[in-house]
């Protein structure tokens, strides 16, 4: 009897900015998702060929240019659809190629294939992962979890020790702790989540140590 997990995952640290790009894939079909491509797209497809998987999409967790800039040209390179931000993400997007020269890193404007919502389901392969909308960081930020796997793929909303900025356009601090409080930590405190920057880490321990969002800090 196989031992495989459902779901695997390798991590793929990108741009000058260290975002980890994420590649998920199910182990029965080897169908496989790109999270957050922002660059170096040599280094991705090497990750892809390695695992030996087969991408039927990209999702994005939010419109910055660490982890979309690059999501359309790899869009177009392996002829698969991109899903997410939600909607109010799209002046984010918008702007990808201005913060690309800002930031001296390439940015392609685009429109998803599929906006995300609350409550809406991304597939990958047989694996079906839950969307839920986190703003804070941006407007239009999503995160997303597999529940069999314990797993969470949470963007820039919460890091190891840390949270996401809120002092971009649009962001806002007050309704990142709430995204934090009222999405992740129902989730459970077992989940493991891989963040935008930085070590995985799980909810429980953050909720344990972190000084911007554990039990103590929030209750102060």
């Amino acid at each position: 009897m196989s031992t495989q997990p459902p779901m695997r995952v390798t991590i793929v640290p990108v741009t000058p900015l260290q975002q980890n790009c994420t590649v998920i894939w199910c182990t029965r079909t080897m169908k496989a998702a790109v999270v957050d491509p922002g660059g170096d797209l040599p280094r991705i497809e090497a990750a892809i060929a390695q695992a030996g998987v087969s991408v039927e999409k990209i999702l994005l967790t939010h419109g910055h240019i660490d982890h979309a800039g690059e999501a359309k040209p790899l869009a177009d390179k392996l002829g698969v659809a991109i899903e997410g931000p939600h909607e109010a993400d799209r002046f984010w997007l918008a702007r990808l190629d201005e913060d690309g020269r800002n930031y001296g890193i390439r940015g392609v404007v685009f429109e998803p294939d599929r906006w995300l919502v609350e409550g809406d389901m991304v597939s990958v392969g047989d694996l079906a992962l839950d969307v839920y909308e986190t703003p804070g960081h941006t407007p239009g930020h999503v995160i997303f979890h597999h529940a069999p796997s314990q797993l969470a793929l949470v963007g820039d909303v919460l890091f190891q020790g840390s949270v996401g900025r809120t002092d971009f356009p649009l962001g806002s601090h007050p309704q990142l702790i709430e995204s934090v409080v009222t999405k992740l930590w129902p989730l459970g405190d077992a989940t493991t989540f891989i963040p935008g920057h930085g070590a995985a880490s799980t909810f429980a321990h953050e909720r344990r140590n972190n000084m911007f969002v554990s039990d103590r800090a929030l209750a102060e």
